[in-house]
């Protein structure tokens, strides 16, 4: 099974001078934790997830209203196209540390997907889980 098989199509981005305000207005609203940052023409840039805003913004004392997604997205990027096997993909998700992947076709950002959309799918179900258990580490609580 392709990528384009199982991604989300109805992609919601946000260019690099969205406030970060308005990009969590969007993820409480869509319920989504993860926006693509991309420009006019879907070419993906960056993308911005909830723990970005987090620890990039909200420990950081900055005001979400004023600090654009440009400021603080992850701009290191991996993606999926969409003729890649959702095996691969999964692979690649463990080897980046990645729970999310911007999908494209002819370098637009086209599709998203997340290790919770492969998850669902039976299939999938045991890659998902190693990909997760490659991305998530045991960690302690701070004192």
């Amino acid at each position: 099974m392709k990528l384009k098989d199982i991604m989300t199509k109805d992609v919601i981005a946000v260019s690099r001078d969205t406030s970060v305000f308005d990009t969590a207005q969007i993820m409480k609203d869509k319920n989504i934790g993860a926006v693509p940052i991309c420009t006019d023409g879907m070419d993906v840039e960056g993308i911005i997830t909830d723990r970005d805003i987090v620890l990039r913004v909200v420990c950081a004392g900055k005001d979400p209203k004023k600090t654009t997604c440009g400021e603080v997205m992850t701009d290191r990027l991996t993606v999926g196209k969409t003729d890649m096997e959702v095996e691969s993909a999964l692979k690649l998700m463990g080897d980046v540390q990645v729970r999310r992947l911007p999908v494209v076709e002819d370098g637009k950002l086209v599709g998203f997907v997340s290790l919770g959309d492969m998850a669902v799918n039976s299939r999938f179900d045991s890659g998902a889980e190693e990909a997760l258990s490659e991305i998530s580490s045991p960690s302690q609580p701070r004192m």
